[in-house]
């Protein structure tokens, strides 16, 4: 006993209105598409969607494997083409499956890529491999255009920072043109004190010893206030010292940026090369502080680098 014709059943189950196309009017139009082949690729998937809006879930399964002999996949790819294809008369040249591979193109963009690449002789691989570099190179020209835009930020970033810098330098300069002309003052006012006669405030005091006293009061008085002077010149020329680091950083990280477009890893280099100095600097300080007999201020600076260290590690996790 034959297998029953399933499309036939299915036929005689439906009653179409009168005018309207039935399911076996669809069946022969699609083996008649499959035969003809080319633009016809755009009436088989036309019919399939025409079917498949016409049967239900399980019809349509059966129907396509017993009636036009697709699979569901395959169906799929034709109803799809007739979704989206929009150039009949390339299709006859090209067929479904370079077709369907030119789907993953915009429409916008389809025509065009067609123009400048000979689709027509290319193996459906080829066309895929031109469609992948296709899409690499954009990617690539999409990613140097971000990254030049983040480099210029960074170039403007960095260049706003190098007017900060001058600023800071410019004052930490006149921070020690003062005191060193404060320093010079005090050395001179101290030099006359010490070679002035006793000029004290008391003048009834005759006892030679409180004179002496007073004298080497007022000159103790003077070298403190001469000392401090100094502490605060050394501090200005140590400021100044570090700003002209900082700019001096600044400008390595702006060079190997330009050359290298890496302006993180530019910057990273110029902050370790300061921590790196800082950190020499402190270990000699607590060389020192460890001479002492008081312990206590090698023990906060241990303290601190060990937080540092402990800091610093976290942030390579």
């Amino acid at each position: 006993m034959g297998k029953p014709d399933l499309g036939a059943l299915i036929a005689q189950t439906i009653a179409p209105p009168a005018g309207e196309r039935d399911i076996e009017t669809i069946t022969g139009e699609i083996l008649d598409a499959k035969r003809a082949g080319g633009e016809a690729i755009l009436t088989i998937g036309r019919c399939l969607i025409e079917a498949k809006d016409m049967l239900s879930h399980g019809e349509w399964r059966s129907w396509l494997e017993e009636r036009v002999e697709f699979s569901e996949r395959s169906a799929q790819r034709f109803m799809r083409l007739a979704r989206e294809w929009s150039n009949p008369t390339a299709l006859s040249d090209l067929g479904a499956t370079k077709a369907l591979t030119l789907l993953a193109l915009p429409p916008e963009e389809r025509e065009q890529f067609m123009a400048e690449n000979n689709v027509i002789d290319m193996s459906a691989r080829q066309l895929e491999q031109a469609i992948k570099e296709r899409d690499e190179a954009r990617a690539a020209a999409e990613h140097a255009v971000v990254e030049q835009h983040t480099a210029e930020a960074a170039r403007a970033k960095m260049a706003e920072d190098m007017k900060l810098l001058n600023v800071r330098l410019s004052g930490a300069n006149e921070d020690r043109e003062q005191a060193m002309q404060d320093v010079a003052r005090l050395e001179a006012e101290l030099a006359e004190l010490k070679a002035k006669p006793v000029e004290v405030a008391v003048e009834t005091v005759v006892d030679q010893a409180a004179v002496d006293k007073a004298r080497a009061d007022a000159i103790a008085e003077m070298q403190a206030k001469l000392d401090k002077a100094k502490d605060k010149q050394k501090q200005a020329e140590a400021a100044v010292e570090v700003m002209k680091r900082s700019m001096e950083e600044q400008e390595k990280a702006a060079k190997k940026a330009a050359m290298s477009g890496d302006v993180e890893m530019a910057q990273f280099d110029a902050f370790y090369g300061q921590v790196k100095e800082m950190g020499n600097k402190m270990n000699d300080l607590l060389i020192k502080a460890r001479s002492r007999e008081d312990k206590t201020v090698a023990y906060v600076m241990e303290k601190a680098l060990r937080y540092l260290a402990e800091a610093f590690g976290g942030c390579a996790e």
